[in-house]
């Protein structure tokens, strides 16, 4: 019988449920997919909490990975066997034993990546991807700062940022999370946030950086801004402190005539040829060693409360999978 976790009321972790699910039949434009691994994302806790409104009763998670089981009569471009991964950002139900979802929603796993890295890396390579190549297009010689840059979307962008000839700063909230963040990708570390305005004006010279991507929120928003060189973008894209508080547009004079953006993934990759198109750069620097994917952490499927109590709890670095 499949198995899946489901939630029907929001709140923190001990609304999830582990339960016996019925999937419907396969459609003609769908397939039945096995999962092999399942990312958890932050937005996962935000539909729990509410914060992202979710119809309830409800299934929970957005990106996995496995093996095609079933085809639908109608499907073209994948067969039963291959190995594919995807991400549904307006439905939830990743985290199961399997499931049935439409054709086009799918990208293929090439040879090289595992299902393991392409459950754990594609919405947060996505995410990156709209990022740097949309949001901001990142040019050699720039400089960027990322905050949790220990996180699952911060050790990717830092790399695929040094990969596009970038400079990375990075900042984080520990010694422990420092070293991991050098070793993907940020030249130049802090640790701490009280003072992350100070050290980057001392890094760049007084300069400031050309982009902050800022996924922490509430905690770091004026830090941020004050990290930013005249002109700059500031793309706030997180909110795991909790959500920016309301600010007075005067405060962007004030900083330089700076920009912000408040971007979301589904306003950039909004087709399935745009999502093909982004996996294929992420999956190739993943092949090409540009990138690599750190799971920190691993949970069985049906520990998927304490797993999202660890990410709540910044107990985690890198990205998280769930093993069915």
């Amino acid at each position: 019988m499949p198995k899946a976790i489901r939630f029907y009321q929001h709140g923190g972790v001990e609304v999830l449920k582990w339960e016996d699910v019925e999937l419907p039949p396969t459609g003609v434009h769908e397939v039945l997919v096995r999962h092999g691994a399942i990312g958890i994302n932050y937005s996962d806790v935000y539909r729990r909490t509410g914060l992202y409104p979710t119809a309830l009763p409800s299934g929970m998670g957005s990106e996995a990975a496995g093996v095609i089981e079933q085809v639908g009569r109608r499907v073209r471009g994948v067969k039963r066997g291959d190995r594919v991964a995807y991400v549904v950002s307006d439905s939830a139900g990743a985290y199961a034993t399997e499931r049935v979802l439409a054709a086009e929603e799918l990208v293929k796993i090439p040879a090289g990546v595992s299902e393991e890295q392409a459950a754990a890396a594609l919405l947060k390579g996505l995410t990156c991807w709209y990022l740097l190549r949309q949001t901001h297009r990142v040019r050699r010689g720039q400089t960027v700062l990322i905050t949790a840059a220990a996180g699952g979307v911060g050790l990717i962008l830092a790399q695929w940022a040094r990969a596009l000839g970038a400079q990375v700063i990075g900042a984080v909230g520990s010694q422990p999370k420092a070293r991991l963040a050098r070793r993907y990708g940020g030249q130049r570390v802090l640790i701490g946030y009280q003072d992350m305005a100070a050290q980057v004006r001392k890094l760049t010279r007084g300069k400031g950086v050309d982009v902050v991507y800022d996924s922490v929120g509430k905690d770091t928003f004026h830090a941020s801004l004050d990290s930013l060189r005249p002109r700059g973008l500031m793309v706030s894209f997180g909110n795991a402190s909790g959500p920016v508080p309301p600010f007075a547009p005067l405060e962007l004079s004030a900083h330089g005539s700076l920009f912000i953006t408040r971007p979301r993934l589904l306003d950039y990759v909004d087709s399935s040829r745009t999502r093909r198109t982004a996996a294929r750069e992420l999956f190739a620097l993943i092949k090409r060693g540009k990138v690599r994917v750190h799971v920190g952490q691993r949970y069985a499927l049906q520990d998927a409360a304490q797993a999202q109590q660890d990410l709540e709890e910044r107990r985690t670095t890198g990205s998280t999978v769930l093993l069915p």
